[in-house]
């Protein structure tokens, strides 16, 4: 009898140590991913921008350490001026004949123009980018999967087609960046009530991240109820 004790002590013992392992790989792996990732960004800037810095004005050449960090900061502090030198007239001229030069290069004036629509509509406050979450059947009937109303459709392909259609960024799992657009009658679309935020942690977790649910757009989530205010 002791015997069976002592196993069954073990055995808990042993499953407590497993329990605060996987706590501790849990909290531990995605700060330290985080971080590695951080830091090689960077480096990596670091790696590109600090040796066009000439000797004399690199601070690096008189202190005995090295500044980590200094390529962003020197990145950072060079788009901030070319943005402030594009806002006047002067900018947006020398901005007009460059891109003029650019148009009379058959291939390159393609991924220009496709690479400046992609960020205008991802850096500006104002594009309706990632308006609404949706579940749209996908790839065929009775499977569904999670994409994003990007805006409503216009020009030739509404006009072409008989219902009421939107624009849908159907991304992949686990990299978003990548993915396909579908024009979908509304009809069709499920209306989610979680973020988008919500909607691309769903993705890159691969259904592990579950979002909280969430009241309809426009009803106020109820505060918390006290033990007081329950009594």
């Amino acid at each position: 009898m002791p015997t069976s004790k002592n196993a069954h002590k073990h055995k808990s013992l042993l499953h407590r140590l497993r329990n605060y392992f996987l706590t501790g790989l849990v909290v531990a792996a995605p700060i330290g991913i985080t971080i590695y990732l951080a830091v090689a960004f960077i480096n990596s800037i670091d790696g590109m921008v600090t040796p066009l810095i000439p000797e004399r004005y690199n601070p690096e050449s008189y202190l005995p350490f090295g500044l980590p960090g200094l390529g962003v900061v020197i990145v950072v502090v060079f788009l901030m001026l070319l943005g402030a030198l594009t806002a006047n007239f002067f900018g947006r001229a020398l901005l007009s004949f460059g891109e003029s030069l650019l148009d009379r290069m058959p291939i390159i004036r393609s991924i220009y123009s496709t690479l400046k629509q992609i960020f205008e509509t991802v850096v500006s406050t104002n594009s309706g980018s990632f308006k609404d979450v949706v579940l749209v059947e996908y790839p065929r009937k009775d499977i569904w999967a999670i994409a994003f109303v990007t805006s409503e459709t216009k020009g030739e392909i509404q006009d072409r087609t008989i219902e009421d259609v939107v624009n849908v960024f159907l991304p992949t799992t686990p990299n978003p960046t990548s993915g396909f657009l579908l024009f979908v009658p509304k009809k069709d679309l499920i209306y989610l009530n979680m973020t988008v935020d919500d909607g691309m942690k769903y993705i890159i977790s691969a259904g592990l991240v579950v979002p909280p649910r969430r009241p309809p757009k426009g009803v106020p989530i109820p505060p918390p109820v006290t033990p007081s205010a329950a009594s």
